[in-house]
């Protein structure tokens, strides 16, 4: 019963709102009701009924801008207070015989909307116990003219049918949007945590499967140490000496990336200017691709900015991943392309990596970073997989999209990082195009 809700702030609000209309409508009521039709009403009181409620009403005003939110039992009470006004506005005003006194109904809807039944059971109780007192003591409406009695009657039926209708249909419509809303987003949160569930299970083998490989990789290390000592002196082994330098060129990759690992479970990597941090790391990645003609673009507006990156490492992994598939697909040309931008409104630093490849099936575009799927290169989708994971921890998206003529476009957007001063400047003078100096880069 004390239980906080997840809607409740929403609901105070709509409460704060419906008692507003509540109060201009009694006061309209009495005005016109006095004025036309020449009723006698206990003014004093019915008005020090009313003040009450704009004094409550102020006070839930307070509640609502807090940041807490409320409990089931406190929507209770704001419900409890409204039957009680109108209880004592119906006792003076003709009790059960006043037209209005069926806006009991609209209350206890909103109530079965937003309370647990318990509560609700009790709501309808007061509500039922004071409609059954009201039909046998309340001040009788005093008229002048009894005529009108029943012109009035007819009138307050019509109007209180408008009203009832009006706030049953928007609050329970309200009220089921918000439910839909809800139901989609606890579908999203369970499939992402699918998704990171699948993610852990696979970070989980990465890391036993690196420590496996430790010690052949320092074999190899040692192994490949000593030919490339052995082939300064045997001429039978000197015409090897560049594949020997390409081979410790390569395992230096494979301890980077176990350093890379240990530094992951150490703690998060420290922020890194954008500029600084993609030299260096594209310069790594050549030597993992080195007979693929690449290209790197560098927007002026990015220059500009100043943009950084809150975790580097995260941020690598996924381009490599997303570059050693447009490397497997298309060795003709790879193009990474950096800028800053502005995606949804929001100033984002926005990686483009395209290749000539054959494309994407489209039987594979649906699956591709949902879960590990097999592909056409022999490949089994779970780079893709973690750097969609990847880059949705980190706040980003990754896009794939057809590129023209051919071959796959794909698209890494993370929030822009930098400090609030280069945030303003990029979003000054950002605007996603690519304007700046183009460096190329071509090894046969």
């Amino acid at each position: 019963m004390h239980r906080i809700t997840n809607t409740g702030r929403v609901n105070l609000g709509h409460l704060f709102w419906l008692r507003s209309l509540a109060i201009i409508g009694q006061l309209v009521t009495i005005a016109v009701v006095q004025a036309f039709y020449g009723a006698h009403l206990p003014l004093a009181a019915m008005l020090t009924i009313i003040a009450l409620e704009i004094l409550f009403n102020a006070l839930t005003w307070i509640r609502v801008a807090r940041a807490q939110p409320e409990t089931n039992l406190e929507l209770f009470g704001q419900l409890w207070v409204d039957l009680g006004a109108l209880s004592a506005l119906l006792f003076l005003s003709g009790g059960a015989t006043n037209p209005f006194v069926t806006l009991y109904l609209p209350s206890l809807a909103i109530a079965a909307a937003v309370l647990p039944w318990r509560l609700m059971g009790w709501l309808a109780l007061f509500a039922v116990a004071c409609y059954s007192l009201l039909t046998f003591s309340y001040v009788p409406l005093n008229m002048e003219d009894p005529l009108n009695l029943f012109e009035y009657f007819r009138i307050g039926l019509w109007v209180n049918f408008m009203v009832s209708v009006g706030l049953i249909g928007w609050f329970v419509a309200r009220m089921s949007r918000a439910l839909r809303a809800r139901d989609f987003a606890l579908a999203d949160a369970q499939e992402r945590l699918l998704r990171d569930e699948r993610a852990v299970a696979l970070g989980v083998q990465a890391a036993t499967v690196a420590h496996e490989i430790g010690t052949p990789l320092s074999t190899i290390a040692m192994l490949s140490e000593e030919l490339r000592d052995s082939a300064r002196h045997d001429p039978h082994l000197a015409p090897y000496s560049a594949d020997i330098e390409l081979l410790e060129q390569q395992m230096t990759l494979c301890t980077s990336a176990l350093a890379r690992l240990r530094s992951r479970a150490t703690g998060p990597a420290p922020r890194q200017p954008l500029d600084d941090w993609l030299h260096g790391f594209v310069e790594q990645w050549r030597l993992r691709h080195p007979h693929v003609r690449f290209e790197l673009i560098e927007a002026e507006e990015q220059k500009r900015a100043g943009l950084f990156l809150s975790d580097p490492v995260a941020v690598g992994q996924i381009l490599t991943i997303l570059l050693d598939n447009a490397a497997r697909a298309s060795r003709d040309s790879v193009t990474l392309t950096t800028s800053a931008s502005r995606h949804l409104g929001e100033p984002v630093i926005q990686f483009d990596v395209r290749d000539q490849g054959a494309g994407i099936p489209a039987a594979l575009r649906g699956s591709l970073g949902a879960m590990p799927v097999d592909s056409t290169q022999g490949g089994h989708g779970v780079g893709l997989y973690l750097a969609f994971s990847a880059a949705t921890r980190l706040g980003g998206s990754i896009e794939l999209t057809p590129a023209s003529p051919h071959g796959t476009h794909a698209i890494l957007r993370l929030a822009d990082t930098s400090a609030p001063e280069s945030r303003e400047k990029a979003a000054r003078t950002g605007r996603g195009g690519v304007a700046g100096s183009v460096t190329t880069e071509k090894r046969a």
